[in-house]
């Protein structure tokens, strides 16, 4: 206790007990190790924030919230329209409802698949419940087209 009270006035700062000399064994290695990680982190912003230039290091210290990826068909879209109209753009307003439509399109399709293997008491989704479920979602000539399509994909994937 006398080395606090030393510190204390050393410093001339009020007489309050640091929590690393609080306990006099550590529980175990890793609390112990993260304890003095803490206290540098704070130490280093007060140190900061005395030498007047606190602002900038406080920043860089503080962590962002991770911001989930959202995954969209932005880049798909944009690829396809280059194949059918190379010298047309498109609007990133027009882009939104575009990933918006092909979003609406995917969920209803595979709720049918999933709807589909349910009515057959089957556990798996295959080609055939996705192919019934755009015959079922999409209408005419269009279902007719995604069909041709899928199974013209899923050749090329099993040959690959």
């Amino acid at each position: 206790m006398a080395p606090k009270g030393k510190k204390a006035d050393a410093a001339g700062a009020e007489a309050k007990p640091d929590p690393s000399e609080l306990k006099a064994e550590p529980v175990s290695e890793g609390k112990a190790d993260a304890k003095p990680k803490k206290e540098k982190k704070a130490a280093g912003k007060k140190a900061a924030k005395d030498s007047g230039a606190g602002e900038e290091v406080e920043k860089k210290g503080k962590k962002k919230a991770k911001v989930a990826k959202s995954e969209t068909y932005k880049l798909y879209i944009y690829k396809v329209l280059k194949q059918v109209h190379p010298d047309t753009g498109i609007s990133s307003k027009a882009m939104s409802i575009m990933n918006s439509f092909i979003n609406d399109i995917f969920e209803k399709v595979a709720t049918e698949a999933s709807r589909l293997s349910r009515y057959n008491k089957k556990p798996t989704v295959t080609s055939r419940e996705i192919q019934t479920a755009v015959r079922l979602v999409l209408p005419g000539e269009l279902a007719k087209h995604a069909v041709s399509e899928g199974t013209k994909a899923v050749t090329k994937f099993t040959a690959s």
